[in-house]
């Protein structure tokens, strides 16, 4: 097991992991492996946005040990709970869905994960969820609506300064009849006017009709 080129990710072979804060309990089924006294858990970029970005060749997501981070869209916490990982026990997750039974699943995965505060909102108002939160120093989105891009860049004001803004972007979400990378080039122009993207990366095959946007508060 070594460490990656993405900060709390490591690898072994073809393979993701990140490092449990909360080892011996399994949170979806995934492998795990014990080495140097820490236990791994596998991260599958079939089943997660964010590690698709990483095997796809990401070399920085903006996630640091230590970082608050802000997730929009978490449903049942595959990926909120490897970056839970990620952060480590001196950081911390605000994970935010409209949906009461995935809010659900998510209060039980916070009793084992000390880390991660669920909260049932609306992402299109944080207004009405920011009393409850920390600043963030990222804020990662993953909501597949017609107006994804309007609703990450209003909760990207939020952020700490410097802070960084991950955008998984559905292009059928958008519009069905235009071509994906054509969705996605016209996200970028609008993103870039009020932010700055540094790195995008096309998710196929992990998923398709799918990229992720890493951007960067001004």
């Amino acid at each position: 097991m070594k460490p990656s080129k993405v900060f709390e990710v490591y690898e072994e072979g073809r393979y993701i992991y990140t490092k449990s804060i909360s080892p011996g309990i399994n949170v979806y089924g995934e492998k795990t492996i014990r080495a140097g006294g820490a236990e791994y858990r596998e991260w599958d970029p079939r089943r997660s946005k964010l590690a698709a970005a990483i095997v796809k060749g990401c070399p920085n997501v903006g996630i640091r040990k230590g970082d608050c981070v802000l997730y929009l869209g978490a449903a049942t916490g595959t990926t909120v709970s490897h970056v839970s990982d990620m952060v480590g026990k001196e950081g911390f997750v605000f994970a935010l869905d409209f949906a009461p039974r995935v809010v659900r699943d998510l209060v039980l995965m916070a009793l084992k994960r000390p880390n991660i505060a669920p909260i049932l909102g609306d992402a299109n108002r944080p207004e009405t969820y920011l009393s409850r939160i920390m600043q963030p120093d990222v804020v990662f989105q993953d909501i597949a609506q017609k107006n994804q891009v309007e609703i990450f860049l209003k909760n990207c004001k939020l952020l700490k300064k410097d802070g960084y803004g991950l955008l998984a972007l559905k292009s059928r979400s958008i519009d069905v009849t235009k071509k994906p990378r054509d969705v996605f080039k016209s996200v970028q122009r609008e993103l870039e006017k009020e932010i700055i993207v540094f790195d995008y990366k096309e998710l196929q095959p992990f998923e398709n009709d799918h990229c992720m946007f890493i951007c960067k508060k001004r």
